[in-house]
């Protein structure tokens, strides 16, 4: 029994020192190497090229419905249901937004149509003053001939003569006189026609009906308030004319802005939605640039459909401009590829060689040390690269790093220690200053 328990302990304590061998070992295995990779894996998966960017989400189009006229707005229409027109009713082309306070402009028609009938009754007289000054220049032409003739059989006086020749040339005035007054009261017509219908159209005007189908974006009006019509029309309703097609207005940066085509594929997302991608197209470009802080942007115009109604006016969008994709490509780190390391850290063999710029290398770990791996690449999307040609597969390490590790590191590097352990009371006194010192001497005399 004795030997049992004593072949036991022995046992235990070669099993305690394996142990502990082996914790030395793989706690120290890499003292031997001042250095690290850094590593990433290749990959196999979809990548798409794209230009980022933010927009606001707006309606197609947009109708500013105002008022050519100045008054107050005594009422507003009534929707569908009954119900006061304000934000968000939907109405039809030809319903009743508002009416404006019309007495004024209903006296200004009343008086319009007087003046039409006025000038239409000067016609009248005008007409009559022609026929009447046409008689009697018939008369005066028969007295007149008939003097002249007398005149020359010597059988009529100097006097009656000229008397009737005198009446003969006044009767041509009075008709020519009357025809001038004709015209004069035609042109009046014309003006009391153009005041009728100025006057009319005014009067209509005091009805605010809609343009188009659509819905009520803003009222910027109440009822009371006054609107004045100026050299620009008064804003009183915004309306968006389809909900169900809606643009999306993207600024886009200078630098970029000769990527971006009509009929470009779009993708963007809205905070209101996570996890929901819209997708869109790109309508066109506006030519009218706008700087700010020395950046030119470019406002782009992306259609996109709204059939279910999710999006509404003015949501900030994130967009992505999509250039190309790949699907179940394999793909790299562009760091990677930009990675060259020094040559002490290269295979010897492949230390002297040089490598042309245009090669596109990869670097993979051959035990301490790298070797190259020459590789054709296909779509950049600034973060991963796709490789088109290459010896690597899926899962594949690559190194796109290294880290130096000092001296001190690896003589420090020591058996990790547990988080519940007590630490020790350091003994040293921290700091540089003259009292600093002067304890460290302390210390050092004792």
């Amino acid at each position: 029994m004795k030997k049992f328990l004593k072949f036991s302990i022995i046992t235990l304590i070669i099993a305690v020192i394996a142990a502990a061998a082996w914790y030395g070992y793989t706690a120290f295995k890499d003292s031997g190497r001042n250095y690290a990779f850094k590593t990433e894996n290749v990959t196999r998966g979809n990548l798409t090229s794209a230009i980022s960017a933010s927009g606001t989400v707006e309606p197609e189009e947009l109708v500013n419905v105002g008022s050519q006229v100045t008054g107050m707005i005594m009422a507003f229409g009534k929707d569908d249901k009954g119900v006061t027109v304000d934000y968000g009713s939907k109405v039809k082309k030809g319903q009743l937004l508002a009416q404006i306070d019309d007495v004024l402009y209903a006296a200004a028609l009343r008086e319009s149509k007087a003046q039409k009938q006025q000038a239409e009754a000067e016609i009248i007289a005008a007409q009559a003053a022609i026929k009447q000054a046409e008689a009697k220049l018939n008369l005066a032409k028969v007295n007149w001939d008939r003097a002249q003739l007398l005149w020359n059989k010597v059988a009529m006086a100097k006097n009656e003569y000229d008397s009737a020749e005198a009446t003969y040339i006044s009767a041509n005035a009075d008709l020519a006189a009357a025809k001038a007054r004709l015209e004069q009261a035609n042109a009046q017509l014309a003006i009391a026609d153009a005041a009728l219908v100025k006057a009319q159209r005014n009067m209509d005007y005091c009805v605010i009906t809609s343009p188009v189908d659509g819905i009520i974006i803003d009222r910027r009006v109440s009822v009371g308030q006054t609107v004045v019509s100026n050299m620009s029309v008064s804003s009183i309703f915004l309306i968006a004319k389809d909900f169900k097609k809606m643009q999306v207005w993207v600024s886009v940066n200078e630098a970029d802005i000769g990527s971006i085509k009509p009929g470009m594929p779009v993708e963007f997302t809205i905070d209101a939605y996570p996890g929901d991608v819209f997708e869109g197209t790109v309508k066109k470009i506006r030519l009218n640039a706008t700087m700010s802080q020395n950046v030119v942007t470019y406002i782009v115009e992306v259609d996109t459909d709204n059939v279910n109604g999710k999006l509404i006016p003015y949501l900030t969008a994130n967009v992505r401009f999509i250039r190309d994709r790949r699907t179940n490509v394999l793909m790299v780190p562009n760091s990677a590829l930009r990675f060259r390391p020094d040559p002490q850290y290269i295979v010897p063999e492949f230390r002297e060689k040089q490598f042309d710029r245009t090669q596109r290398l990869l670097w993979v770990a051959d035990g301490d040390l790298l070797r190259p791996v020459e590789v054709k690449t296909g779509l950049n999307a600034g973060v991963m690269v796709e490789l088109t040609d290459s010896q690597l597969t899926a899962g594949d390490e690559i190194v796109f790093g290294i880290t130096e590790i000092s001296s001190g590191d690896q003589k420090n590097a020591g058996p990790a220690k547990s988080p519940f352990m007590p630490t020790p009371e350091r003994k040293g006194v921290r700091g540089g200053g003259s009292a600093a010192n002067r304890a460290r001497a302390a210390q050092s005399a004792k």
